[in-house]
């Protein structure tokens, strides 16, 4: 019997792919095994990252109709945490099973998520692990959020029949030219792809271009804006933590948010002038990754920038005279507390690194923010903002300086922009719903049950 080409060229590639894969692997999963012990509580679960369950969650899942989500890390589980909600509004005998990466992924799934919801790590994309992982858990719908695409487990999810869909789809100009270019190896997936939600319609027509079937993609928006709503208990009051350590009530609180190296520095050097002019203020720094924790305060200590750190802050802490200059936040989860107290808050990975962060948790608090020019990863949100004067961009160090001593001199212009950041997130809201509706039409038909639409 002759293969046709095209499936001899599909599987020429594949078998490509997991020699590379294996052979990448082994070099780098040292460094990878590194960075897992450096952020600690990695044994837990560990052998889940090569498709391997306990018992716990075999039973839980028994007799079940499974539907498995998966959020790469902190950003993409409360992204998670939302639409979760909505889903099971509509399938609501369906029993969802929710991977993330990392470990300070799972430890938001494990602090946000229901006990219902079974909380798993996502296996590492060899063959023999993906179909073992997906051989267990039988899922009906695999849903992917943002584009974490792994050739494996989707050749895999394929092969046995089971749709999957990417929601909150965005691809960086930096992403679509790394797909583009590997299109032999990624547009049979994309082809794949039951439904696909997009940000904008520039995403849409990058996702066309790369595979994407027209019909399976929906502009919905951006579903960071409706989990952006602060809806859910506070879990820590930052006015009494910072009164523990001496913080004036008064305080003018410039928060830094998902910094990267090289920002930390920069601001600290700024604040020590700022301060000259605004004796009130305090800094709070939240790095992106709170391992580097320890390199931060040392840039600190350097600079004479007295700090505290979160961790170190319990209940048996005082009141420090002359109070700290800095509270250096080496926990996860607690930014958007920080961000709800700040007089301005400045997104990072904005100016020293390349992508960005959310800015939209700081809209959605009405707060005055300021971020740089490297905005790449939420070009199109950043842009919406800006527009709307909701948001300050700056250009390098110099404007980030100069916007920052404007707007903490001017406390009606804070409150100007705040009030603009929060009515652009609120003209935004609903791509949730969106989200699940395609979910459920391409679904409709299966043997999933589906609520009729409240």
């Amino acid at each position: 019997m002759t293969i046709p080409p095209r499936r001899k060229w599909e599987t020429e590639v594949r078998v490509l792919y997991n020699i590379l894969f294996t052979v990448f692997f082994t070099l780098s999963a040292p460094y990878y095994f590194l960075r897992m012990w450096r952020r600690g509580n990695w044994v837990t679960g560990f052998g889940q990252r090569f498709g391997s369950y306990d018992a716990k969650l075999k039973q839980a899942i028994t007799n079940r109709q499974v539907l498995w989500m998966h959020a790469v890390s902190v950003g993409e589980v409360n992204i998670c945490t939302h639409l979760i909600r909505a889903l099971e509004e509509r399938m609501p005998n369906i029993k969802i099973v929710v991977s993330t990466t990392t470990t300070t992924g799972m430890g938001e799934l494990l602090r946000k998520l229901p006990t219902h919801i079974s909380k798993i790590y996502y296996p590492v994309d060899r063959r023999s692990w993906v179909a073992r992982a997906l051989a267990i858990i039988r899922p009906k719908a695999i849903v992917l959020v943002e584009a974490e695409i792994w050739p494996n487990f989707l050749w895999r999810a394929k092969q046995v029949g089971i749709p999957f869909f990417l929601v909150n789809a965005r691809l960086s100009e930096r992403s679509y030219r790394r797909y583009k270019r590997f299109g032999f190896l990624f547009r049979s997936i994309f082809a794949s792809f039951s439904g696909v939600g997009a940000q904008n319609e520039t995403d849409a027509a990058r996702l066309r271009e790369l595979g994407c079937r027209p019909e399976a993609i929906r502009v919905v928006g951006s579903l960071k804006f409706d989990a952006a709503r602060l809806e859910e208990k506070r879990l820590l009051d930052v006015p009494a933590l910072l009164a523990q350590i001496g913080v004036p009530k008064d305080a003018l609180l410039l928060v830094a948010g998902s910094t990267h190296a090289g920002e930390e520095a920069m601001l600290a050097d700024q604040f020590l002038r700022l301060r000259r002019r605004f004796p009130e203020l305090f800094l709070i720094l939240v790095p992106r990754h709170f391992e580097r924790a320890g390199e931060v305060g040392r840039q600190l200590r350097e600079r004479g920038v007295r700090f505290v750190y979160r961790s170190e802050i319990t209940a048996s802490t005082r009141p420090e005279n002359p109070p700290p200059d800095c509270l250096l936040v080496n926990t996860t989860g607690e930014l958007k507390y920080f961000y709800e107290h700040a007089a301005v808050i400045f997104v990072g990975k904005s100016i020293k690194a390349h992508g960005g962060q959310n800015p939209i948790e700081p809209g959605a608090l009405g707060k005055a923010m300021v971020f740089g020019p490297n905005m790449e990863n939420f070009a199109d949100v950043a842009r919406g903002f800006v527009l709307r004067d909701a948001a300050v961009q700056v250009r390098n160090e110099s404007e980030l300086e100069e916007a920052l001593a404007a707007l903490l001199a001017n406390p009606e212009r804070r409150q100007q922009l705040g009030a603009n950041a929060r009515q652009v997130v609120r003209e935004n809201l609903g791509a949730i719903e969106r989200t699940v509706d395609m979910i459920v039409d391409a679904l409709d038909g299966s043997e999933i049950y589906i609520a009729p639409k409240r």
